[in-house]
Formats: structure tokens, sequence, C-alpha cells
């Protein structure tokens, strides 16, 4: 069961990754340039965090198998209309849908995992389990992208889920139990929506921003926009007696820190991607599978690193995979704020293995915090929790890395990209900052309480 979970988890941390190393050949062929490409992979990941919390309530109400097959079954004919999209838009408004399809598939899966293993030092385990595999995916897809891009073309990115699609909802009746919530919550449809159009407003701006002018009409409108659909969906959220998200967890520094750093480990990983990505192929002239094969230290680094990390969190806690997962990325980031167009190949993969380490030791802490500070028979709604930060994350670190080289010529793209580097090391540096709160929280004795509704802290 944990192994078809994570099937389909690897499927949509591959899905997140493995079109950016794509973007130059999707460009290319389509007649496009970097804004229409960032869209191209925030679409999906907008609407897959925008959906996330109520797909997490939808299987805790109708079903957890009922719809982690549905959300196969969507991202498998989204996936195919991504393969044959004639035009830009076409191809944006497939990836939407099969981000519509991907927010029912990973905080589901998390849910049935974590609700077959009720032993904490199992569970913490599994995450690490879990962890590992999504950060396996996140690391491999460059590399994969590069060898799809260079034998079939671009459009073969996405041909290669439907078999795995397949696979998972076969695997899955045979193997994976129906369960639910005991208890259905009701959906929450307008913080749902206020979600969404908050997440979606600030990554355009961030998208938009170089071309209308960060000080444009048109800016300051869509400022006011995001900031206005923010505050709309803290005040909706705080009257409802079952709120989408319960904005009373982030009270608790230690959830709170958690939520952050899932979106600083992914704000960092997609900010490396996208700049490596446009550096290599633009600047460097690297071919597609040479410019995945250049990934391949970031996806050892992940590799290795991310089981070690779950085994840390499962014997001494999060404090340890934390500060190395903040210092490898601080110094992964570092390395490259001076980058040129004639840095050496030798530290270009140094910097990589670096930020693959970094973001290993990252993702197995993040989780068992994030799933273990809320109570089990939420499970579906905490799994999507971390899942909507980490894409919050993926979207943020698109939008900003974009934005940063949007109108740099080839040979000025790597100048333009040193202040992604800094803000790679910045992202290490607040990991390590987290490391150090976690080991404050402890020494107070402060505590969780996962069985109380609301999950009340207290003074242990």
């Amino acid at each position: 069961m944990l192994a078809v979970c994570c099937l389909s988890m690897f499927l949509v941390g591959l899905d997140t990754t493995i079109v950016n190393v794509g973007l130059p050949a999707i460009g290319r062929g389509l007649g496009v340039g970097t804004r229409s490409l960032e869209w191209t992979v925030d679409a999906y990941t907008i609407v897959l965090a925008g959906l996330l919390m109520s797909s997490g309530a939808l299987a805790d109400r109708f079903g957890r198998r009922r719809v982690f097959q549905s959300g196969l079954m969507v991202f498998g004919a989204a996936s195919l209309a991504c393969a044959m999209a004639p035009s830009v838009g076409a191809l944006v408004a497939a990836r939407a849908v099969q981000g519509i399809g991907a927010s029912m598939l990973s905080p589901v899966a998390l849910a049935i995992v974590v609700n077959a293993m009720p032993d904490p030092r199992e569970r913490a385990q599994a995450s690490g389990v879990w962890a590992s595999v999504f950060g396996l995916s996140m690391a491999v897809g460059p590399v994969t992208g590069g060898a799809l891009v260079a034998e079939l073309g671009w459009r073969a990115l996405f041909w290669i889920n439907a078999p795995v699609i397949v696979a998972a909802l076969v695997l899955s009746a045979v193997f994976v139990p129906e369960s639910r919530g005991p208890r259905a919550r009701p959906l929450d449809l307008p913080g749902q929506v206020l979600l969404t159009v908050a997440i979606g407003a600030w990554v355009g701006v961030l998208i938009e921003g170089p071309h209308i002018g960060w000080t444009s009409s048109e800016a300051l409108a869509a400022y006011g926009f995001a900031a206005l659909a923010t505050v709309g969906f803290a005040g909706v959220e705080g009257r409802r007696h079952q709120p989408l998200m319960d904005l009373g967890l982030f009270r608790s520094p230690v959830f709170s820190s958690a939520v952050l750093g899932a979106v600083a480990a992914f704000v960092a990983l997609n900010v490396t991607l996208l700049l490596n990505t446009l550096y290599l192929q633009h600047t460097r002239g690297f071919t597609p599978l040479a410019a995945g094969a250049a990934t391949l230290p970031m996806a050892v680094g992940a590799t290795v690193c991310a089981p070690w990390s779950g085994r840390l969190v499962g014997r001494v806690g999060p404090r340890l995979p934390l500060t190395l997962a903040g210092g490898f990325t601080m110094a992964g980031g570092l390395c490259l704020v001076g980058l040129d167009r004639h840095t050496s190949v030798p530290l270009l993969l140094l910097a990589y293995l670096l930020t693959g380490i970094g973001f290993g030791f990252a993702n197995a802490p993040i989780t068992n915090t994030a799933v273990s500070g809320l109570p089990p028979a939420r499970a579906g709604v905490a799994a999507a929790i971390t899942s909507t930060a980490r894409q919050v994350g993926s979207a943020l670190g698109i939008a900003v890395a974009g934005g940063l080289v949007a109108n740099a010529t080839p040979a000025g793209l790597a100048h333009a990209s040193r202040p992604g580097w800094l803000l790679v090391a910045a992202c290490g540096l607040l990991l390590a900052l987290m490391a150090h709160a976690s080991r404050t929280t402890q020494r107070r004795g402060i505590t969780l309480n996962p069985l109380t509704p609301g999950a009340r802290w207290r003074r242990s």
C-alpha cells in the first residue's frame, strides 16, 4: 500500500519538475517566450496548491481510495491533452486541469498511509519514505525530462505519464483499502475560492511584473486585489466553525515553522531548477539532455540524503536534519552568487550537489512535524496543509526566478540570475533558523496534544 501511494506521489513530484528542462524546447515548438513558459509551469502548481485543502476534505468525506482513483483518471486525461496541445493557451489550460487531478493524489495518498499506521514511530518512518520518494521525484525530473526531450521531443514529457497512471489504477484497486474520516466536514466553498484566487493573484503579479512594470497602475491594482483576497480569506476562515484551513494552528511556532520551511525548501529547489535550465541551455548552449544530466548531482544528493533524513527524524528528532538542510542549501546558493558566462562546470556541479543534499534533508522533518501536529482524524487536511505549502513554494520559486531573467539576453542571463542564488542561500538560512527554533521550543517543554480537537498547545 505504501508503495502504491508513493508511486502516485512520485508522479506528482516528477510532473512538477520534469517540464522545467523542456521549457526552451516548448518555447521553440509553440513560438512563445519566458513569460508564457512560466505560466506553463505555474498553471499546474497554482491549481494544485489552491485545491489541495478541499481535496483532503473530500477524501475524508467520500472515501480516500475513491478520490485517489478519480484523481489518477483526471491527471491521466489532462496529461494526454498536454501532449496534444496545439498552442500555448491549450497547454496552459491542460496543465491547470492536470493540477486538479494532482490535488486529489498528494494529500489523499499520504492520508491513506498515515491512517494505516497508528504507531507514531512507524508513521515517522513512513513519512521518511514518503519524503524520500517525493524528493527523488523532484530531483530526477530534470534528468528524465532532458532524456525525453532529446530522444522524443517535448510532447513525450506528458506521454510518459500514461503507463504510470494505468499501473497506479490497477494496483490501487488491489492493494489500497477504502477509508474515510470519522466525521465528514462541510465543504468551505468561499474559503476555497478565496485561497485559490489569493495564490493565483500573488504568483501572477510576480510573473507579469517585469512585463507590465512593478509600479504601473496595472501592477498596483493587482497588489490591491491580491491583498484583498488574502485578507478576505483570513476573515472568512476566522468566522467559520469548520474552516478549510484552521488558522489558529499557525499560532503554534512549531507548526508555523514547518509550513514556512516547506515553502522555503521548494522556493530554493524551483529557483535552482529554472535558473539552471535557462542558464545552461541559453547561455552555455547545452542540449536538453546535457542540461538535465548536469542536475544528476542534485538527484544523487536528494536520493541519498532523504531516507537518511527520515531515519534521523525517527531517532533524534527534526533539529539535526533541519540544520543540515539549511547549511547545505545555503552553501549551494552561495557557490553561484558570482555566476557568469564562464563559471567552471565543477563549481556548477558542486552547487547542484549541495542544493540536492539540502533538499533531501529538508523534506522528512518538515513532513513529519506538520503531519504530527494535527489530529489523526483530519489526516487528509493535515497532509494537504504541508502539500499546499510545498506547491506555493514551487509556484513562487518559478515566478521569482522567471521574473529575474524575463528580460535578460543570453549573454546577460547569468548576471541577472545572481539575486536568485542569494534567495536560495536565504532559504537555507531560514531552514537553519527553523532548527534553532525547534531546539528552543523543546527546551521550553512546549508540546502538542494531537488528539485534542483544534490541536491546543500546552506546556508539559
